[in-house]
């Protein structure tokens, strides 16, 4: 597929600044809360986060951008899961869109542009919007309800997607949908936000992550050029297939709720030098029973997050091996994750359950992490399945 040269016309994205994790953790964490309670986007934060340049780090070089990998992804990933989940998640679909095209290109040149040189000047977020209401999750099989319709020099897009991540701010819609041809095709046809016919319709009242805004889209008769399509052909059994794709999926997402279940700790830890009741006189800090539960919470995250910075370190080295166990590495570090914040909401009691604390809000927001792809079940189904048809030790 012919590819968008890189000019020098064209503004480059800014340079990355890891070194200011920190701080951005921290001014988004500063109106997590609000955004959590009102439901509202994180506008604001996502224009943080693409003025350190986070928000392009995985643009390629060869289009002008840093071309960073999964380490620092996974690095990035978990800092904003700290400050705000909700721009963390936003941000993750943006920089896999982006480091997928870095691995494989699939955009058609016009399209690329304008994406390159809108993501250089402005935050400019993109996402896959796959699922629909009676299909459920892609992965698990089936064929889209959302239909493309050949009309002259464009496509028309008709259908409903569920849980769009950030669909009110996205500027960039890849919608999975299927030909009305005799044999049909499936594949990602590029829609941008502002088109005539598209609707985001304001379903998401959800437990945790309330401020991603993953609503509805609606699409009546969308028209895109013929050539917005990427991945298009015949569907067919693991069609597409991406492991590395998968492994970044895994390990990004696992690395930003590693990200909130650090914050429950880091809310738990000021609690507990601060509690001081009456009958013991002291801080609830100073009894072992407490010093040895935030011990195992800390080993838990502290080998989860080692976990996923090793592989993603590998992956990026070119180790096969490492994108394959990426699944399994997202169980375990999900899993820490959700034990060590149902651990510090048990140690507490009350306090972690009260709305004015930050904890529930650490509660409802880790537990989303079970949701997102791979599963729980599959990824022990087709490790065990592996593991039955693996030669014995000799």
């Amino acid at each position: 597929m012919t590819q968008a040269p890189t000019t020098a016309a064209r503004p480059a994205p800014p340079p990355p600044d890891l070194d200011g994790l920190p701080a951005l953790t921290a001014a988004l964490a500063a109106r997590a809360a609000e955004h959590d309670r009102d439901a509202t986007f994180p506008a604001e934060g996502v224009a943080l986060v693409h003025r350190a340049g986070l928000l392009t780090a995985t643009v390629a070089e060869r289009h002008g951008g840093p071309g960073r990998g999964l380490a620092d992804t996974v690095r990035i990933l978990r800092a904003l899961g700290e400050g705000d989940p909700a721009v963390a998640l936003v941000t993750a679909m943006t920089l896999f869109v982006h480091a997928a095209e870095a691995r494989e290109a699939h955009w058609p040149a016009g399209p690329l542009a304008q994406l390159l040189a809108e993501s250089a000047e402005r935050p400019t977020l993109v996402n896959h919007v796959r699922v629909e209401p009676e299909l459920g999750t892609p992965v698990r099989g089936g064929l889209p309800a959302t239909v493309a319709r050949r009309r002259g020099d464009a496509w028309e897009l008709t259908g409903r997607k569920i849980y769009s991540t950030g669909a009110p701010a996205l500027r960039w819609l890849l919608v999975w949908a299927r030909t009305d041809e005799p044999e049909p095709r499936v594949g990602s046809f590029l829609v941008r936000g502002d088109l005539p016919g598209i609707t985001v319709e304001p379903t998401w009242d959800h437990l945790g992550l309330r401020a991603s805004r993953s609503d509805d889209v609606l699409l009546d008769a969308v028209r895109v050029p013929l050539d917005h399509t990427a991945r298009l052909a015949a569907p067919a059994p693991d069609a597409g297939r991406d492991v590395l794709g998968g492994a970044w999926n895994s390990l990004g997402l696992t690395a930003l709720y590693l990200g909130v279940a650090r914050a429950a700790q880091a809310w738990l830890t000021g609690f507990l030098h601060e509690r001081t009741p009456s009958a013991l006189g002291a801080p609830l800090a100073s009894l072992p029973r407490f010093q040895s539960e935030l011990g195992l919470i800390d080993i838990e995250l502290g080998g989860a997050e080692r976990l996923v910075a090793a592989l993603a370190a590998a992956a990026d080295a070119g180790d096969p091996q490492a994108a394959e166990e990426a699944p399994g590495a997202k169980l375990l570090g999900t899993r820490a994750a959700v034990d060590s914040v149902q651990r510090a909401v048990g140690l507490v009691g009350n306090h972690g359950l009260t709305r004015h604390h930050p904890l529930q809000r650490h509660l409802r927001d880790v537990l989303c992490s079970r949701v997102h792809t791979p599963q729980d079940d599959t990824v022990l189904l087709a490790r065990g399945r592996a593991a039955l048809h693996r030669p014995p030790l000799s």
